[in-house]
């Protein structure tokens, strides 16, 4: 049978997962999906949001890490504190998430990059037309901004505030970009950001400013799979990266809240390798694999429970019994202990339900 005429009978057999198991797609995702799919609720949630609370009370920085082994749920984890985050800037304005994963982007410049980005040029804008606002704008940026360069280059975006190119000028300096007659002409800088000492430099003042003119609460920076760093670079140019990590949350002890991914033996080098980032990495919160039978039925029957079509009730099966869910977790475990592993990673255990789940519905499609 050809993939058409798959197709074909899987479209005229529609809603028969539906009838016969209550569901409308295959409520288990793949070890492949990273995204989109369920957070099953985990005591570590009360803990990072108390610490967000604080953060967002406070506005001290804070640097959360989240530690466990590849497969127990960190990505999921970090998927669901920016979903929450999101979600309350509704009621909350001036807060940017920043989201940046560590590889392939082998160097510390993909990062500031990546915050700069979020602001954009829009948010220039924002602190142009505030220091307008502000009623003496040399005065603010004299007694907010130490940079030189920064001051020169707000000066002339103040000035020049209906000059789009100009916006995209000192993006582009801000971005670290190779520093051309165009943007010493318009914007009176004479440095190129080249160094993580000048682009954090100017990232910290320009964070002071932006919370001076109240446009500018704090940053979310979310860190995922920290450890590939050790993977793309050699062991001096992860010192350096590091190095560079622990410089911003010092340059910003304000208005900056920090989420690490990072698995436990890879936390464990990187605190050994660079010892003044012991105090930024301590008490982290640990996601554990699943260790008994039970945690593995309430993780599968919370997927089933959300792919539930409510108020159908026309299945006439369960899509994963009971009995099956205990036979995968029972294997998994005999693997497990085999690898030297302490329990059955979340994603593999769930990859094993998505491709029993999968055989079942394209059986009765």
């Amino acid at each position: 049978m050809s993939l058409r005429e798959k197709l074909r009978k899987q479209r005229e057999a529609s809603g028969t997962s539906l009838d016969v198991f209550d569901i409308a797609s295959n409520p288990f995702p793949s070890a492949s999906q990273t995204l989109g799919h369920y957070h099953c609720p985990v005591p570590e949630d009360d803990d990072a949001e108390r610490r967000i609370l604080t953060f967002l009370c406070d506005r001290r920085t804070d640097v959360l890490v989240v530690s466990g082994p590849q497969g127990v749920g960190k990505t999921n984890f970090l998927n669901y504190l920016e979903s929450q985050i999101q979600d309350a800037r509704t009621e909350i304005g001036g807060y940017y998430v920043v989201r940046y994963l560590a590889d392939p982007e082998p160097s510390f410049d993909g990062l500031i990059h990546t915050i700069f980005q979020e602001f954009g040029t829009e948010h220039l804008r924002i602190v142009s037309r505030s220091l307008s606002d502000s009623g003496d704008p040399g005065s603010v940026l004299s007694q907010t901004v130490q940079s030189y360069d920064l001051q020169n280059a707000l000066q002339s975006l103040h000035d020049n505030s209906s000059d789009d190119e100009i916006f995209e000028l000192c993006l582009e300096w801000l971005f670290g970009f190779r520093l051309l007659k165009s943007h010493r002409e318009n914007l009176g800088v004479t440095f190129r950001l080249d160094t993580v000492e000048s682009r954090t430099a100017v990232l910290r003042d320009y964070v002071r400013l932006s919370a001076r003119l109240g446009r500018l609460n704090g940053i979310f920076l979310m860190l995922d799979e920290l450890e590939k760093q050790a993977g793309v670079l050699g062991p001096r140019a992860v010192i350096r990266y590091l190095s560079a990590l622990r410089a911003i949350t010092d340059a910003l002890p304000t208005h900056l809240f920090v989420v690490i991914a990072i698995t436990p033996d890879a936390l464990l080098r990187y605190s050994s390798a660079l010892p003044a980032l012991r105090s930024r990495f301590a008490d982290p919160l640990e996601l554990r694999p699943l260790m008994h039978a039970t945690e593995a039925r309430e993780l599968a029957d919370f997927y089933l429970e959300r792919a539930r079509i409510v108020g159908e009730n026309k299945a006439t099966d369960r899509l994963i019994s009971g009995h099956e869910i205990e036979v995968v977790f029972g294997k998994g475990k005999a693997l497990a202990e085999l690898r030297g592993d302490a329990g059955v990673r979340q994603r593999d255990f769930l990859n094993r339900l998505h491709d029993i789940a999968e055989g079942k519905i394209q059986r009765v499609s």
